[in-house]
């Protein structure tokens, strides 16, 4: 994991996870902008919706306090 902040990011991939319930996704994300450029970050998420290709490319924010990730997409 990278160090605590906030980030611009990109999901370069997406895949659903098994389960029941709201759907739950393996997301990667690749940093854009300052010292961890072009860094890949994976994660799990929950609440984002659509499917494997809706997700692909968007462009969020992923912040990090205390060593642990948040993921907020930009629709």
């Amino acid at each position: 994991m990278i160090d605590d902040g906030t980030y611009d990011v990109f999901v370069v991939d997406a895949e659903r996870l098994p389960g029941d319930g709201p759907p739950s996704w393996r997301l990667e994300l690749a940093v854009v902008a300052g010292r961890h450029k072009g860094e890949v970050v994976a994660l799990s998420a929950t609440g984002l919706g659509g499917d494997e290709l809706d997700l692909l490319g968007l462009p969020g924010t992923l912040t990090v306090t205390g060593g642990r990730p948040s993921f907020r997409v930009e629709r």
